[in-house]
């Protein structure tokens, strides 16, 4: 793919989110061949688009999941400003791409990790964590999920389906606290819809956030203190409709809700 057709597709997708539109299926001239050129579109994309990135989002750490998004490794996108809200949070269904709340720890960083040879640890991306947040990613598309839905890189180029991120209040004492096994539970109007834990679906919260600075310092790009890591579904993908109040409840580490008005 010639970078032409590259910044092609960047400048589209930028007009698209922009706008808040979506379309139905890509030109086969314009699907990035693999990740790499994926993620070289999506900068582009924050290029053309002009906006802060004020944090990331994670997505598909573990088999399960990487199967149902038909890709073999995890994936990442950028959040772009103001999509950082405090929950309670309010969003209009209509003006949604193809919504999906996914529950999710938010990290947020109070050091850089910028890029460099050696690998981070799990221990050096800890240390960098300012708070820790229960949260909810209220993830979009600007493809149609339809028949004519692209191949995933072209999904990777549009940031990977981010979208709004809802933050909680901080978790106090986190790094004490059994984030892994704590059992979150996903209501939607009062039901109980999904549950599930960070160690089923992310190992631990820190665990993908690992994965990303070393994914992004592999590419020199790096984080920044002050962004929020949006750090993977413990409940896996719903479709929301317009009316419904999703709330998050992870017990004693908190709850955070979002409605699709």
């Amino acid at each position: 793919m010639d970078s032409s057709r590259q910044r092609e597709l960047a400048r589209h997708l930028a007009d698209l989110r922009r706008e808040g539109r979506q379309q139905s299926g890509l030109e086969e001239r314009l699907v990035p061949p693999d990740a790499d050129t994926a993620y070289r579109i999506a900068q582009m994309v924050e290029e053309a688009l002009g906006w802060d990135v004020v944090g990331w989002k994670i997505a598909g750490m573990k088999p399960g999941l990487q199967r149902q998004l038909r890709i073999s490794s995890p994936i990442y996108g950028r959040v772009f400003a103001p999509l950082i809200q405090a929950s309670p949070a309010s969003v209009e269904h209509a003006r949604q791409c193809s919504p999906i709340p996914e529950v999710e720890y938010q990290a947020r960083l109070g050091a850089d990790l910028p890029p460099r040879a050696k690998l981070y640890t799990v221990e050096e991306v800890g240390d960098a964590v300012a708070s820790l947040h229960p949260g909810i990613e209220l993830a979009e598309c600007r493809f149609i999920h339809d028949a004519a839905f692209p191949p995933m890189p072209a999904i990777m180029a549009d940031g990977s389906g981010s979208g709004t991120i809802v933050l909680g209040e901080p978790i106090a004492d986190w790094r004490s606290r059994d984030i892994a096994n704590q059992d979150v539970v996903l209501n939607c109007n009062g039901a109980s819809r999904r549950r599930g834990s960070a160690a089923e679906a992310i190992d631990h919260p820190l665990v993908p956030l690992a994965w990303l600075a070393n994914e992004l310092s592999r590419t020199g790009i790096g984080l920044k203190a002050g962004q929020t890591i949006s750090t993977g579904t413990l409940t896996g993908m719903l479709r929301p409709k317009p009316g419904e109040t999703y709330v998050a409840d992870f017990g004693p580490l908190g709850t955070v809700s979002a409605t699709y008005a």
